[in-house]
């Protein structure tokens, strides 16, 4: 581990992306990927740690200009019990449920799991299939720089994101759903509210007269970085959510994968698990 030679607790984005500026920083928000992995070895901290929890405008949940606006020190608890996202992003209320447990949902952050970057991170997949995106701050020239990205271009490999070192993760937009979308979540493991996913899946879009338009549908746990199905979507999209079209799209999924073998599980029992789930979150999906 490098030796920590200076802690900031700025209280303004500004005075973090001014800390940013200088370099070889770790920014520390809720520490429940953080620490674990820096006690394992796995991850060294820069000389300088930053803790962000004070940072005013970094948490809140709020609607703006059509789009729902997550503040990157959102807990996984305000996922789970705000009425903003029970009542227009049930699915990510769903995922958040699913969660660790009810001490971590109390500390880990939205901004962290998605800079933690695990292919298996329980926010992601429901966050791709709703088309979120992520706000960056930066100040490379003395002045604040903000940026936005789709998320499903921000992770780059396991751990690895385009986040730049002097950028700082502010929000995740997602665009307000249009009438009619209906999206479902489902997460394998041997203790699904405990566990590290095995594997995940997500599948939203507009369901109308039982024909699916704008299909969207993302899995976790079975490549370098959570992904979407582009080929479940082209499956899906402009069909009729009969059982024959489920089962096909359930092959397609379980075919698009490229998981690995690892202490969890083998890529085989992942791809059919990739089948299961999916066929089933489509069938909750047709039905609600």
């Amino acid at each position: 581990m490098s030796a920590i030679e200076r802690y900031e607790l700025p209280d303004t984005v500004e005075q973090a992306a001014e800390i940013l500026r200088g370099g070889d920083v770790t920014v520390l928000a809720g520490g429940t990927d953080l620490m674990p992995q820096m006690q394992a070895g796995r991850v060294a901290f820069g000389k300088v740690l930053m803790n962000v929890r004070r940072c005013a405008g970094l948490a809140g949940i709020a609607v703006e200009a059509g789009r729902i606006r997550i503040g990157a020190l959102t807990t996984i608890t305000d996922l789970l019990e705000h009425d903003l996202i029970r009542r227009h992003l049930p699915v990510l209320s769903d995922a958040a449920d699913k969660f660790a447990s009810g001490q971590i949902r109390n500390m880990g952050t939205v901004g962290g799991n998605i800079c933690n970057a695990s292919p298996a991170g329980d926010t992601l997949v429901p966050l791709l299939v709703l088309d979120a995106e992520v706000e960056l701050v930066s100040k490379p020239d003395g002045h604040l720089a903000i940026r936005q990205l789709p998320l499903r271009d921000f992770f780059s490999g396991p751990g690895r994101t385009a986040r730049r070192p002097d950028e700082l993760l502010t929000a995740v937009l997602v665009p307000m759903p249009p009438p009619g979308f209906r999206a479902g979540f489902a997460k394998l493991g041997i203790r699904p509210a405990l566990d590290i996913s095995i594997v995940s899946v997500a599948v939203g879009g507009v369901v109308a007269d039982g024909t699916i338009a704008g299909a969207r549908v993302a899995f976790g746990a079975v490549g370098p970085r959570p992904l979407r199905g582009t080929g479940t979507e082209a499956a899906l999209e402009g069909q009729p959510l009969a059982q024959a079209l489920i089962e096909a799209a359930a092959c397609t999924a379980r075919d698009e994968v490229t998981p690995i073998d690892d202490l969890r599980a083998t890529a085989w029992y992942r791809r059919e698990m990739i089948h299961s789930l999916t066929k089933k979150v489509l069938t909750d999906v047709a039905a609600a």
